[in-house]
């Protein structure tokens, strides 16, 4: 059916609007394919709400493609089964939670572990149930502190997720590596500029997992890539070569030295150039020393101390990761005030040990380094502070900021860092959940035993900003004929009766060839304001009915790949198709 912008519910806008940040909120608003309601919620007009259901249909196709049934749960969802994962706590104030008119307490689902594994609870009960891969495309909730982006980071979005279950850990293993292959398959047919990223399974628990991220400078994650290998990673999931632990006998003793005015990491190593002049002291030679107050779910907020290699920043996000689920932030002046034995500029390892406050270390801290750190006392610092000997962490952490350049953990290559958005995440979750619920199948030998979980997610709506990012230009939008609204675009540009008479059969024989046509029949806008909104709406090919109809030609505009040309009208609808298919 051909949709006449005459009748179409749509107002393209000029400007950008005031809120909008990146390229993708700015277009998708000014192309009228969606609008604010509120921050992080929007409503989807009629060219958006096509866009997203085009892009579910590529996603159905593929989860059907490896045997995977489509179900649809309730996002409105009961208390009860997130508090026995435990993760009724652990979302924090992510969660939107709600009460009903008897007070029980209810969420808006943020993503559906507990409910798919309590249906597959309920309805199976012997290993021939098994294997079993269900999802559903759904609306999802979570209460972003700072809602920004548009649709990329919202507070309300669309997600596909997906559940295996599998009696073994083989089982496990080939749905994963099916739902891969789908991912890989569905973000080609999308035209997505994408890299597959090691990456932290966070609250979602499990042991392996991976990213999907689509490349883009409004992304939020950072990732990495090796010079040398197929390495890519999440910045949050990079691990630090570590070097070899070295023998602590025989070093020099730790000696402490006034360092006046040496708070900040270059003023220690300026005091270490005059003071020490038979060394070349350079900030990795330093012990930077940063306190946090950690709260774990349902627990009392306690004290840690991070150390890292002074050369180096604190990446609060790969510390945040570290700790997950755990609630992180950096110690205030009200902490030190509470706690005399923190020397603010002047913390060490040995007052955090003598005070019971755990103490985790980047890996380059090894048995065998020495290090210049804090002595605990103001205006003082220790000089040859030896791991293993003089300090015993705690434990390590993956906490300071990765760098261009840095050796890459395989050991080949070095690392390079990109933006990117995440568009898909896929966990091998185990028996996290199948555990908390107690499910319990009969295997082969008529014992009970537990199923093993995958989880796997893309964000469908997130989809449609990161098209709108990846394939736009300095004129709109562009969207592939695989997801756009309409493949064709005909516009009428020539008031000449007979030409419109034209416009209209040619719009009619592309519908009946298969390719969905918008036609822009509107009676008093001007044809550069028609051209403009043709090129801002971005259907991949645009059809001229304009000056060259008096010869017998139609123009070809292909929004993806930038070519303008004529064609006899008789032959517009081969072309048409021709540049559809991609031929």
């Amino acid at each position: 059916m051909i949709q006449r912008m005459s009748r179409l519910f749509l107002r393209t806008l000029r400007e950008d609007p005031a809120d909008a940040e990146v390229t993708s909120h700015k277009l998708l608003v000014r192309a009228g394919y969606m609008r604010r309601v509120a921050p992080g919620v929007y409503s989807l007009l009629p060219l958006g709400l096509r866009l997203m259901r085009n892009i579910e249909t590529v996603v159905r196709e593929e989860m059907d493609a490896i045997g995977a049934q489509e179900i649809l749960l309730p996002a409105l969802l009961p208390r009860e089964p997130y508090e026995a994962s435990d993760r009724w706590t652990e979302y924090g104030d992510n969660l939107f939670r709600l009460k009903d008119r008897r007070d029980n307490d209810y969420l808006l689902g943020p993503t559906h572990e507990e409910i798919f594994t309590l249906m597959v609870k309920d309805l199976y009960s012997s290993y021939k149930d098994f294997p079993a891969i269900l999802y559903q495309i759904q609306t999802k909730y979570r209460d972003e502190e700072r809602p920004r982006a548009g649709i990329l980071r919202g507070r309300e979005f669309v997600m596909k997720d997906s559940y295996s279950f599998d009696m073994d850990e083989a089982g496990l293993e080939a749905a994963y590596q099916a739902h891969r292959t789908a991912y890989r398959r569905i973000f080609d047919r999308l035209g997505v500029d994408y890299v597959i990223c090691s990456a932290m399974s966070g609250a979602m628990g499990g042991s392996a997992s991976e990213e999907f991220l689509a490349v883009a400078e409004a992304g939020e994650d950072t990732f990495v890539r090796s010079t040398g290998s197929d390495y890519a990673a999440n910045v949050e999931a990079v691990t630090t070569p570590a070097p070899e632990p070295g023998p602590v006998e025989g070093l020099p003793e730790a000696v402490v030295h006034p360092t006046p005015g040496a708070t900040t990491i270059a003023a220690l190593v300026d005091w270490a150039g005059r003071a020490l002049p038979e060394r070349a002291v350079t900030a990795a030679d330093t012990l930077k020393l940063i306190l946090l107050a950690v709260t774990e779910p349902g627990g009392e907020e306690e004290l840690l101390g991070v150390a890292i290699p002074g050369d180096r920043e604190v990446d609060m996000k790969r510390v945040e990761a570290a700790l997950e689920p755990a609630a992180v932030r950096l110690a205030e002046d009200a902490d030190f005030a509470r706690h005399p034995f923190l020397v603010k500029g002047f913390i060490g390892p040995r007052a955090l040990a003598a005070h019971g406050v755990r103490l985790l270390v980047d890996p380059r801290v090894v048995a065998g380094t020495s290090w210049i750190a804090g002595a605990d006392a103001p205006d003082a610092h220790v000089v040859d502070l030896v791991c293993g000997r003089d300090f015993t962490p705690d434990g390590t952490i993956e906490a300071a900021e990765i760098r261009e350049g840095d050796p890459a953990p395989d050991g080949r290559g070095t690392l390079t860092l990109d933006r990117g958005i995440e568009i898909g995440h896929i966990f091998q979750l185990g028996r996290k959940y199948t555990d908390a619920f107690e499910v319990d199948i009969l295997d082969e030998s008529g014992k009970r035993a537990r199923p093993t979980m995958g989880s796997y997610g893309i964000g469908v709506s997130r989809l449609v900003g990161v098209l709108a990012e990846q394939l736009s230009d300095e004129r709109g939008l562009r969207w592939p004929a695989s997801v756009a609204p309409y493949q064709a675009h005909v516009v009428i540009a020539n008031k000449d009766a007979a030409a419109g008479e034209a416009a209209e059969r040619l719009a009619g024989d592309l519908d009946a060839a298969g390719v969905s046509t918008l036609l822009d029949d509107r009676p008093k806008v001007s044809p550069g304001v028609k051209f403009r909104d043709s090129e801002l709406l971005g259907m991949p090919v645009v059809v001229v009915v304009g000056r060259g109809f008096s010869d017998g030609l139609v123009e070809l505009r292909d929004r993806m790949g930038g070519g303008t040309r004529e064609v006899p009208y008789a032959e517009a609808v081969a072309a048409v198709r021709a540049l559809v298919r991609g031929d």
